[in-house]
């Protein structure tokens, strides 16, 4: 089985690409271990519940993700391709909607700090209207990501995960 759990077109980067970035006043190791508890991913991600579907949420792993907005409901499912314990891991997105390579990294900083660096390659969906569409969706999912890793970062601080 490839790495995307038979998607192999679903691990090239696509079009759509988006990088969110916070610091957390914790060291690399805490944070890292946070963000691989997937459950709790909902306590970070709005309308979001992740559970793993296959494995140990290691390499390997299936994940999945299902938002729910009133009646819209998204179901995101990755692949853990890549762990690089307590710097990286990194993930395909191989869903029927969302597709495509994504990664997490956490640098530790002086002071107990760790830089998060969330970075994600999203096929497009409906060919040239989903290319016509980013650039108007784009800056919503790179605020909704960028507040969701903020709301990440204060929970750890807070000591609430992981």
């Amino acid at each position: 089985m490839s790495p995307a759990g038979g998607a192999d077109d679903a691990a090239r980067p696509g079009s759509g690409e988006f990088t969110a970035t916070v610091i957390v006043n914790a060291p690399a190791p805490k944070v890292f271990a946070a963000f691989m508890n997937w459950e709790k991913q909902g306590e970070w991600i709005p309308f979001t519940r992740v559970r793993v579907v296959e494995g140990d949420g290691g390499e390997g792993s299936l994940v999945e993700a299902v938002t729910a907005i009133g009646p819209a409901v998204l179901r995101d499912e990755l692949r853990v391709v890549k762990v690089n314990a307590p710097y990286e891991v990194r993930v395909v997105h191989c869903g029927k909607v969302l597709r495509g390579p994504g990664s997490m990294r956490c640098t530790a900083m002086s002071g107990d700090r760790t830089q998060v660096v969330l970075h994600e390659w999203f096929h497009l969906p409906a060919g040239p209207v989903g290319k016509i569409a980013w650039p108007v969706l784009w800056p919503g999912s790179k605020l909704g990501f960028t507040g969701a890793l903020k709301k990440f970062g204060r929970l750890i601080e807070q000591g609430r995960l992981p």
